[in-house]
């Protein structure tokens, strides 16, 4: 295809694609950013009880709610309902956060095994699991001490169904809500990051829709034989589905902070730094461990501090097993979500314990996170050491392709659970020999025989 042929394709996707995308977005999304803008300037207001911010919290998040799921929020509704029983029923117990996990499973199977309509259960799926991760967080923080007592009704809707994150997320913490609801001042620079990040969020959704699934060879010229094509097309749905998970990642920063929540002290000054994707992280990796972190950010942290750390009596590989299982539960029983997110959990595993001994036996700096200044290490920024580290991002580069391969861009609530079964899982890693899984298991090989 020459220059100008490229150009009017591209000049067609712009106006086919790129303008009807942006506008069918801001039809869905402005009534609630004026919420949430509503929310921060109401909250502003002095001399206004506690007890009345809360019921406008939870009116205006109920609102949102019903702006995107209609009738179908009262599931929502229904699940904290739910989650304020099991809190108050357990309140005397030192174990609150396994008893609310465990009523929260139960309810999360129900809904799974089709006992409710699957399409709205799809819907209502990212709402749910926000709602489910604050109650947890929640539950826990009461044994823990962090929180002196159990939250009034008021306060814990107010929390669950916050403005700024009960459509999109993220997981914020109780604490950061109270800080939301006191009333931080206004500044220009809460305005302008908060608009950076939502226009951020945009530019991610017009890469998803009309650039990555023509990127070869539309955007980026190469052509491949049928081996190396059907690597290109596992290449160009991961890159999709990696830019909707940033759309939408950063579109949950915009309104979040835009809701006034979302920012750090720093002395007398407000930073507003809410961070819930990186995507250099992801795209250029030093290691699956930082991919699987700077993914969801929020939701690593909670992951690690009440899955994670809780599972460590059992041990480092069945604790990161429990980790990816409850993520995998929270996403919804999926086989294709299943086994990305297990995969996930092997992977990361065998890149970190390989690159620790590696690094323990060269002496080098090629652990899976970076290393401090002050570390042991003899050998930092040597040119074989910055090698060794390309390979690995090379290789982590290699396993999201391929994990994400299966992901087509384009599908509905209607169509993801009739295209993604295991059958469809199996012919998608199938057709790529299931390359990564044999990469990983001969890692594992190589580990155990230098251990």
């Amino acid at each position: 295809m020459d220059i100008a042929s490229r150009l009017e394709v591209w000049w067609e996707l712009a106006e086919s694609c790129g303008l009807t995308t942006l506008h069918q977005v801001l039809l869905q999304m402005w009534k609630l950013l004026l919420l949430c803008a509503l929310n921060r300037l109401f909250f502003r207001l002095g001399n206004v009880p506690g007890s009345v911010k809360h019921l406008v919290s939870l009116l205006t998040g109920a609102y949102s709610l019903f702006l995107f799921f209609e009738a179908h929020m009262l599931w929502v509704l229904l699940l904290c309902g739910l989650c304020y029983l099991t809190l108050l029923l357990s309140r005397k117990s030192d174990s609150r956060g396994l008893f609310v996990s465990a009523a929260i499973l139960i309810y999360l199977l129900i809904g799974e095994m089709h006992l409710i309509d699957p399409v709205i259960w799809q819907k209502i799926r990212g709402s749910q699991m926000v709602v489910v991760m604050k109650v947890i967080s929640v539950a826990f923080d009461l044994d823990r001490g962090a929180l002196r007592s159990l939250p009034t009704p008021m306060e814990l809707l107010g929390y669950l169904l916050f403005v700024g994150t009960v459509v999109f997320g993220p997981w914020i913490s109780f604490s950061a809500y109270s800080d939301a609801i006191a009333g931080q001042k206004l500044s220009g620079s809460w305005f302008l990051t908060s608009l950076h990040r939502l226009v951020k969020s945009q530019l991610c959704l017009l890469m998803s829709s009309c650039v990555t699934p023509y990127l070869f060879p539309l955007f980026i010229p190469i052509e491949g034989n049928p081996f190396t094509q059907k690597w290109l097309w596992a290449y160009e749905n991961a890159l999709s589905f990696h830019f909707s998970n940033y759309f939408v990642g950063h579109l949950s920063e915009g309104t979040c902070m835009l809701a006034g929540a979302g920012c750090t002290k720093e002395k007398d000054n407000l930073k507003w730094d809410m961070a819930v994707v990186k995507p250099s992280h992801v795209e250029m990796p030093r290691s699956m461990v930082l991919v699987v972190t700077s993914w969801n950010i929020p939701m690593s942290r909670w992951l690690k501090s009440y899955v994670f750390k809780n599972a460590m009596k059992l041990g480092t590989f069945a604790a990161i097993l429990m980790t990816y299982t409850a993520s995998a539960l929270l996403h919804g029983l999926s086989f294709h979500l299943g086994a990305v997110l297990l995969s996930l959990g092997f992977i990361t595993y065998v890149e970190h314990v390989l690159r620790k001994r590696l690094a323990t036996i060269f002496s080098a700096c090629i652990m899976s996170r970076p290393c401090t200044g002050d570390c042991p290490h003899q050998h930092k920024q040597e040119f074989w050491v910055k090698l060794l580290n390309l390979l690995f991002s090379l290789l982590t580069i290699f396993h999201l392709a391929y994990l994400g391969s299966m992901f087509d861009p384009g599908l509905d609530e209607l169509e993801v659970d009739e295209v993604y079964t295991a059958s469809h899982t199996i012919q998608r890693w199938s057709e790529l020999n299931w390359a990564s899984h044999w990469v990983v298991f001969i890692s594992w090989i190589f580990y155990r025989l230098i251990q």
